[in-house]
């Protein structure tokens, strides 16, 4: 089965980095993915103000599957919802635009869902047989609390809400989206999956290589705090859970 594909990247004031990591992906998905059907790219920026957008244009004229979708207000989430919606492909995904996943990763989370065998595919730097290079100690026990906190509100399987490379049915959006997943930021990617184990959907446990950004634009508390906030906002909106048969 052949299914129309899309990434989203998240982009936001990328101009150093952007034109490289994009072409990267691109070549790869060209060279080893073709058999996988087509595979579109969406550069999702949220309100660049450096030359970004000029820079993202130029790819989509370039490059073939490349598209550009431009929004004024900033978010992660806002981008990829945004993306998302507009998206008439079988499977939406995203990644980091610092490729901090491995890129050999994309075949086995696509064929899981292509095969019918996950609904929900989600990298995780926590999962047996991950591994994770170039990440300090403070990162490392900020990631794995995070994590166990997120275990213990929701009572959730998945190993590792953060990490920045999901991938899902197109088909379970609304329903996920109804189910409470609906942040602006960050942690729209975990209410994915959080609201995907509520609703009864299949949640694949990836383990991935992961290699740390040293120029990561994350803020570590200012993340912190907003993650808080965004728990306690989904505990007021989430359904009764469905039993899994």
């Amino acid at each position: 089965m052949n299914s129309l594909v899309e990434i989203t990247i998240p982009i936001l004031n990328e101009e150093s980095t952007l034109f490289q990591q994009v072409r990267k992906v691109h070549l790869y998905i060209e060279t080893n993915l073709s058999d996988l059907g087509p595979i579109r790219i969406i550069l999702a920026d949220n309100g660049s103000t450096d030359k970004t957008p000029e820079i993202a244009r130029s790819l989509t004229q370039e490059l073939t599957n490349v598209h550009y979708l431009r929004l004024e207000q900033r978010g992660v989430g806002r981008a990829l919802k945004a993306s998302w919606e507009l998206s008439k492909a079988d499977i939406i995904g995203y990644m980091d635009l610092d490729l901090a996943t491995d890129l050999r990763y994309l075949r086995p989370a696509l064929e899981k869902l292509r095969s019918d065998s996950a609904d929900i595919v989600t990298g995780s730097r926590l999962a047996k047989g991950a591994r994770v290079i170039g990440r300090t100690p403070l990162r490392n026990f900020t990631s794995r609390c995070f994590n166990l906190i997120v275990k213990a509100m929701f009572q959730i399987s998945f190993s590792d809400g953060m990490c920045g490379f999901k991938f899902l049915k197109r088909s379970c959006l609304d329903d996920l989206k109804a189910a409470g997943a609906q942040s602006d930021g960050w942690f729209f990617a975990t209410e994915i999956l959080i609201t995907g184990e509520y609703l009864g959907y299949r949640v694949n446990d990836l383990a991935v290589e992961w290699t740390d950004d040293p120029d990561s634009k994350v803020k570590i508390g200012a993340l912190a705090i907003e993650y808080i906030k965004a728990m306690q906002v989904l505990r007021g909106r989430l359904p009764k859970r469905k039993s899994v048969a």
